[in-house]
């Protein structure tokens, strides 16, 4: 079931479907709240929306995707529906985004950037890490570095 109902799209300050634009607007919130671009990749998106007064935004794809951020060598999972409240330097109240801890999949709540040029991931049991934020920008003078994408990954084993 859907957490954005048409209420939440009738109070909705930017509304956009189709994957580009989706895309490019999510990009360019991430930018604006002063957090990396590339902390969403999400794959052919469908709509997205945003509520300025709250700060709920939510990201619609096809299908459910999972993405492997190579400078930090970390795997995340990306539902068909994410939703969070963003403010500056912070995504709160984070859903449908998980990480990869040792062989367990672990929800996603809160990511914050701290001083040094640091961002840090939390979970709603408290868990934490911090990464170089410089790990979640995308790479290339359009914004957009290609990273492996994947549908099923295989557990890791070690022989």
């Amino acid at each position: 079931m859907s957490i954005v109902t048409d209420e939440l799209r009738a109070k909705a300050d930017e509304l956009y479907h189709g994957d580009a634009i989706c895309q490019e607007k999510s990009k360019f919130l991430l930018t604006e709240k002063g957090l990396p671009n590339g902390l969403l990749p999400m794959k052919d998106m469908v709509e997205c929306g945003y509520i300025k007064e709250t700060g709920f935004v939510w990201l619609k794809q096809k299908k459910s995707t999972t993405h492997k951020f190579e400078k930090v060598g970390r795997l995340g999972s990306y539902a068909t529906e994410i939703t969070a409240y963003v403010e500056k330097g912070k995504i709160k109240k984070l859903t449908g985004v998980k990480t990869k801890e040792l062989m367990v999949w672990v929800s996603l709540s809160d990511i914050y950037l701290e001083d040094g040029g640091k961002i840090t991931f939390k979970s709603p049991t408290g868990l934490s890490r911090t990464f170089p934020a410089s790990a979640f920008e995308l790479d290339g003078p359009d914004g957009g570095k290609v990273v492996e994408e994947h549908e099923d990954v295989p557990e890791a084993v070690e022989v």
